[in-house]
């Protein structure tokens, strides 16, 4: 499990997938699975969202060089740049990412991302 706090989920992590896939952020955004609600905030309870099976990919096949090349303009992200996320922090969040990408990739599985308000 990966906590970050205080973004939206959705759009960074397609402006993620952007950066790491070279599309764009509107590419990255209608791609299949891309922010797909699975569950129903109850009260502003907490949901599902699901990540795209392009980003997984990307995520898992990534060497610790591309994650820390893709982490600095990331943390540039105007979601990310609000909170004052450095690169450094973003490096560890994309490499944990990574870390769960490849082993749902090994066992078959999909990433999802647990959103509370």
């Amino acid at each position: 499990m990966v906590f970050f706090k205080d973004i939206d989920p959705v759009v960074a992590i397609a402006r993620l997938e952007a950066i790491m896939t070279g599309c764009s952020y509107e590419d990255a955004g209608e791609r299949p699975r891309s922010g797909q609600l699975l569950s129903a905030p109850e009260d502003g309870g907490a949901f599902v969202v699901s990540l795209t099976d392009t980003l997984t990919a990307a995520l898992a096949s990534a060497s610790r060089d591309d994650l820390v090349r893709c982490a600095e303009p990331w943390s540039k992200t105007d979601e990310l740049r609000q909170i004052g996320i450095s690169v450094e922090s973003t490096a560890g969040v994309l490499e944990a990412l990574a870390g769960l990408a490849q082993r749902a990739r090994t066992s078959g599985q999909r990433l999802y991302c647990w959103w509370a308000l």
